[in-house]
């Protein structure tokens, strides 16, 4: 079946189409791009500002600053659109006030001579699209109405301009696949659109081909072929908005404009209205704040970690200063161990020179005195030969050898004497010794005598002992009892576990009986076993909810079903009739978080919560509201014959009260067991209230029937009734259990009752018998330790007499052994023998020492005489060499002096040797910065002793010895003593402690600088903030503020309330727009969202509210889809005047309103076009055969016309 279009275009078209050029070229020139605003002469200041910080800008990066550059858009009247401005960011640039621009409200779009906005759709051609086999028609500039009946194919118009226009076809809200709209039974199919060109160029014809069988889709640009992304950047020339639900709203997204978040209206809103930058504005602040956020963030990481770093370094500084004195003292030393050996090689150095010039003096005067003294030592020389011929000297050596023999000889035999004499000594010891060995002798045998005496008497002690073999009787005899009685014991304590266990089962069986008779009563139970058995899924949640309440922030609230009782159960199946099936399961939040919350663990992860997929269960919240007023006074319930309402017969928690009023009316749902006069209890209903409003209608139940009385939304708002039987209670019901079930309980709580008893019976006396079991085994246990004690006294006795005779037998063996010790008479005598030959010996050898001394005496007459002789020859020589000593007293002291003189020379050479090298070793083995200040100190001293020398020399006045260390050795060792003291002093600490405190230190410096730099930054940002705020606050405010003033205005005029609100925010991306609308007198006004309000009232709200925009709205054209549906006459109409007034205006753009369905006696305008699509069996092929449906309203007329004239 054919479906086309119909044009029909209202008379002053042409006029329309023609406007003055005058009018269409001062918004030609108003414009730029497609669109500019009329601004005052602020502008030019407020831009040479902003050039003039450009300047400054540029010139702080010609300083070096290579920070990132930041795109910022130029502000109003550059003809060069967007321009690069570098910022200053080291955050210590001027402040500067930034000045808010006064931006007024979009006027117009330039308007072509034919009165079309460039982007304004011109013409449409479709074929094989959805409904249509092919349709080609052309739009009006202003107003287009799309009317047919439902399934002629208009919203299909409003998928073609989508999708034709490269758009996904998520938009709509329908197929998933640009393939599912060609016409079903074709191959393919195209889309042509053509779009009113910018001006001065031609239209913008789009076509896109589409595939029946392939996702793909191809597309041409005036019939040249084009990307999809070629068509996107044509369309953001022209600012087309179809992705925008406030510009273009299809039939399957009109739920969606409602529960839009306040944050994605604001978003959509700034896109399709108002100034063009805001967008760019708000996408300024929304990421500077981010930036914002993080830096300040980060600053503030950077200054806990200086905090943390500072005092970290604050606790060591103590041990830091400690190691950097002793590294100090440690470098003092070291300097010092360098000056000593110099300064002890400086100082010997000099004692050498010293040295050396007193030993070449020495040197020289022995060479003289050497040289004088030689002529009488040459004299001396002959007589000492003389003196060396002369031989008796010889005989008087000879003699006095023999001499020295003989007495050698003497010592000897004098020695063997001493020898004798000592062997003396010794035997008269001996004799002595003999005396005291023989009285200890006695005196040990007597005490070995009285001992074993002694030791005797205690082994004849006559003591009482037991046998041994007896006692062993009597133990045997007693351990023989001891099996039986364990066998029995073991025996009754298998008896007494068995019986525990036949006890323990009972008493588990009691258990089981008693709860399972218990649980009969248990409505609790009984209730969810009633869930269990109606829905798994709202069972599973609740068991879930009971262990996870601590997870939510005020509490969820269990469904009715578990959360409400009746106290008086002949109530329970009126209450009960006012609650819906799925009511009794729904979980009640009361937060908005605690919604959200349960939502998203129960609902969407159903798999990680309850361990399977796919769980739906309900949760209800809704925000305190004033809740409306009981439609029964007291005094009316009394006189009616109404006992109470609905909440009056319950319990339940309080978070649970709020929905049974809120949401089920129960305190304005009347019960009565009785029946009452339902035409008062109408009537009553039926009046208005105190402040003159209609009541909605009420619920009331009397007796066995449930009257629903409402009111008519429409007309003349009448009242009827509806009557229902009322049904029993189901699942407020207390059930009662029957009579034979309470039986069999608690038959089986008897039985099990017995079994316990008898359990216990038949353990208790095995209890007994195995305690007097325990008390013989105990009683036989006393014996045998009795026995035992016996045993081991008759043991230790036994003990006792073997150690008494064995140590018998060792005195016995002592006495023994010093009886038989040879007599002392014998060795007595044996001593004085050997005494009486030793003096006999000692005789002889007195005799030999006398005759060798008297030729000893003979020899050495001999000797003195030779001796003499040589004495007279030896006498004149040494006469001649006292005299030579004499002269030589000079030369041999100047000679000791030299060699003593010599010998230190030769030993301080050696000694200087040596410090010299250990002085190098010292300089070579010294660090760097030692060998820098020794260098320095060196330096100074050498200047010091050269500027002394010359001072000397000319008799001026001695340098300054300031900065000289002219210290002796001595002092510089005393030094060292005394730092090397301070270095025990100072307590060893870790010298790590030094790096991790620098380090610290360095770290503590770079957090420091980019501490420093963050907060530059953050200052940059702040700025850079309050500059975009100061432009897009006001412009947002005053573009919010004209939506609102129209939005509340048209409210008005049907008697609701409108607000449009702008929510603010620390973060700017969560800045909103907020509706609040109100559409009964006892309501507030509350914010429109997606469940709260009914399809109704969002689809007024949501046109009203794009109506509202229209003036503002900078794309080329809008779209609307059966917007009305829902709405009552009067809103409708209403709805429907006010579009065509707003969309009609001359400044207005083009607009499409498609709907199925027209009121009578509604307002039009000359410059809508009216679009009819016709549907039927059959169409004719050629559009001209249809005729124009204007000239059939205008045959139409003049037919009347003529015909009340001829009946005149």
């Amino acid at each position: 079946m054919t479906r086309r279009v119909t044009s029909a275009p209202s008379d002053n078209v042409s006029k329309e189409n023609h406007s003055e050029a005058s009018s269409s070229q001062r918004r030609r020139n108003a414009r730029q791009n497609g669109k500019r605003r009329v601004v005052d002469e602020s502008d030019d200041e407020h831009r040479h500002d902003e050039e003039q910080e450009e300047e400054d800008d540029a010139d702080e990066d010609a300083l070096g600053d290579e920070e990132d550059e930041e795109e910022a858009e130029e502000e109003q009247g550059s003809p060069k659109g967007r321009k690069r401005a570098r910022a200053n960011t080291k955050g210590d640039a001027e402040r500067r006030d930034v000045k808010p621009e006064k931006i007024e409200r979009v006027k117009t779009l330039p308007r072509a001579k034919d009165g079309y906005i460039p982007g304004s759709i011109v013409r449409i051609q479709l074929r094989n699209f959805v409904t249509y086999d092919f349709v080609e028609f052309k739009c009006g500039p202003y107003l287009n109405m799309i009317l047919g009946p439902n399934g002629t194919g208009k919203s299909s118009i409003a998928c073609a301009i989508c999708l034709g226009l490269n758009n996904p076809p998520s938009v709509l809200g329908r197929a998933s696949e640009i393939s599912a709209f060609v016409k079903l039974g074709t191959l393919d199919g195209h889309i042509e659109i053509e779009l009113k060109g910018a001006p001065g160029e031609p239209n913008l014809v789009i076509r896109r081909m589409l595939k029946a069988n392939s996702k793909s889709s191809a597309f041409t640009i005036n019939e040249k072929p084009a990307s999809g992304g070629e068509v996107k950047v044509q369309m953001e020339k022209l600012n087309v908005q179809v992705g925008n639900l406030c510009s273009f709203l299809p039939q399957d997204k009109v739920s969606e404009f409602a529960q839009m978040s306040p944050q994605q209206l604001l978003r959509e809103t700034q896109r399709a209205a108002g100034d063009e930058r805001l967008t760019s504005w708000h996408d300024t602040l929304i990421s500077a704040g981010k930036d914002l956020r993080q830096t300040n963030e980060l600053v503030k990481h950077d200054t806990e970690q200086i905090e943390q770093l500072t005092e970290r370094n604050r606790t060591i500084e103590r041990d830091v200063q400690r190691v950097k004195e002793r590294q100090q003292i440690e470098y003092q030393i070291a300097f010092l161990d360098l000056l000593i050996p110099v300064m002890k090689y400086r100082e010997m150095k000099e004692e050498y020179d010293k040295m050396k010039d007193l030993q070449r003096k020495l040197h020289e005067k022995v060479r003289r005195l050497k040289e004088k003294n030689g002529p009488a030592h040459e004299k001396l020389k002959y007589i000492v030969i003389i003196h060396d011929c002369d031989d008796s000297a010889a005989f008087r050596d000879r003699y006095k050898k023999q001499t020295a023999a003989k007495l050698q000889e003497i010592r000897r035999k004098y020695d063997e004497n001493e020898g004798f004499d000592n062997k003396a000594e010794d035997i008269t010891r001996k004799l002595e010794q003999l005396k005291r060995q023989e009285r200890d002798r006695v005196r040990k045998i007597q005490g070995l005598e009285e001992s074993i005496e002694k030791l005797d008497r205690e082994l004849n002690k006559d003591i009482k002992v037991e046998k041994k073999e007896d006692v062993h009787v009597e133990m045997r005899a007693l351990k023989v009892r001891f099996p039986p009685l364990n066998a029995q014991k073991s025996d009754l304590l298998d008896q007494i576990k068995r019986q525990e266990t036949s006890i323990a089962d009972a008493g588990h069986a009691l258990s089981t009986a008693k709860a399972n008779f218990a649980q009969l009563d248990n409505v609790e139970q009984q209730k969810l076993a009633n869930l269990q058995r109606w829905d798994m899924n709202t069972y599973d949640a609740l068991m879930w909810l009971r262990k996870n309440q601590h997870r939510f922030k005020m509490g969820i609230c269990e469904p009715p079903l578990m959360g409400l009782n009746v106290p008086i159960q002949r109530y329970a199946a009126a209450v009960e009739s006012n609650i819906a099936g799925f009511q009794m399961k729904t979980f009640v939040a009361q937060c908005i978080e605690d919604s959200d919350l349960f939502n998203s663990l129960i609902n969407d992860n159903s798999q990680e919560t309850l361990g399977r997929p796919n769980v739906r269960v309900t949760v209800w919240f809704k925000e305190k509201h004033r809740l409306q007023r009981p439609p029964f006074t007291p005094e009316e319930m009394e006189q009616l014959g109404f006992e109470g309402y609905a909440m009056d017969f319950i319990e339940c928690p309080d978070g649970l009260k709020w929905y049974l009023q809120s949401e089920l009316q129960w305190h304005r749902t009347a019960i009565s067991r009785r029946n009452v006069d339902v035409n008062q209890a109408m009537e009553i209903i039926r009046r208005p209230g105190p402040d003159g409003e209609l009541s909605g209608g009420a619920t009331f139940v009397a007796g066995q029937t449930i009257n629903r009385v409402t009111r008519s939304a429409y007309g003349q708002r009448l009242v009827q009734n509806l009557t229902l039987d009322l049904p029993p209670a189901r699942n407020l019901q207390h059930q009662a259990v029957a009579s034979d079930v309470r039986a069999r309980h608690q038959a089986a709580v008897r039985e099990a009752q017995e079994r316990y008893d008898m359990a216990k019976e038949a353990r208790d006396p095995l209890y007994q018998q195995a305690e007097e079991i325990n008390k013989a085994l105990d009683t036989l246990r006393k014996e045998i330790d009795a026995v035992n004690a016996r045993l081991q006294a008759i043991t230790n006795h036994e003990n006792r007499l073997t150690k008494l005779k064995a140590s018998i037998e060792i005195e016995k063996n002592k006495l023994e052994n010093l009886r038989n010790e040879p007599s002392s008479d014998t060795k007595r005598k044996q001593y004085k023998q050997e005494l009486v030959a030793i003096n006999h010996r000692r005789i002889a050898l007195a005799k030999v020492i006398i005759g060798m001394a008297r030729s000893a005496v003979e020899i050495q007459e001999k000797a003195v005489v030779a001796g003499l002789q040589h004495l007279q020859i030896s006498a004149n020589r040494a006469a001649l060499k006292d005299r030579c000593d004499r002269e030589d007293e000079a030369y041999n002291a100047a000679y000791e002096e030299f060699n003593r003189v010599d010998k230190e020379f030769v030993e301080l050479k050696t000694r200087l040797k040596q410090v010299l090298d250990r002085s190098n070793e010292a300089i070579n083995e010294a660090t760097e910065d030692v060998k820098e200040e020794y260098a320095e100190l060196e330096s100074k001293r050498q200047d010091y002793l050269r500027a002394l020398a010359q001072a000397q020399r000319s008799g001026a006045t001695p340098p300054s010895a300031e900065g000289v260390d002219l210290r002796s050795s001595d002092d510089l060792q005393g030094e060292l003593e005394m730092q090397e003291a301070k270095l025990e002093l100072n307590m060893s600490t870790n010298p790590g402690v030094v790096e991790m405190y620098e380090k610290r230190k360095r770290n503590i410096d770079d957090l420091q600088r980019n501490l420093e730099e963050r907060q530059r930054k953050a200052r940059k940002i702040e700025r850079n903030i309050e500059s975009a705020r100061t432009h897009w606050q006001p412009a947002l405010e005053r573009l919010v503020n004209s939506i609102g003033q129209k939005f509340s205005a048209t409210f008005d005029r049907i008697g609701c309330a409108g607000e449009i609100r702008i929510h603010e925010d620390e973060d700017y991306e969560k800045w909103a727009i907020d509706i609040l609308v109100k559409f009964r007198d006892n309501e507030k006004l509350q914010l429109l969202t997606g469940q709260r309000q009914s399809g109704g009232e969002r689809s007024l709200t949501t046109i009203l509210y794009l109506m509202s925009l229209t003036e503002e709205a900078r794309a080329p054209f809008s779209l609307v889809d059966e917007i009305n549906q829902g709405m009552d006459q009067r809103a409708e109409r209403m709805v429907h005047n006010s579009m065509v007034d707003v969309t009609c205006k001359e400044d207005s753009c083009q607009y499409f309103l498609i709907t199925p369905k027209l009121l009578g006696d509604l307002n039009y305008h000359e410059r809508m076009k009216i679009l009819c699509v016709n549907n039927g069996e059959w169409l004719p092929k050629e559009a001209a055969a249809m005729g124009n449906l204007m000239d059939m309203i205008a045959g139409h007329v003049n037919m009347r016309k003529a015909n009340g004239a001829k009946s005149n």
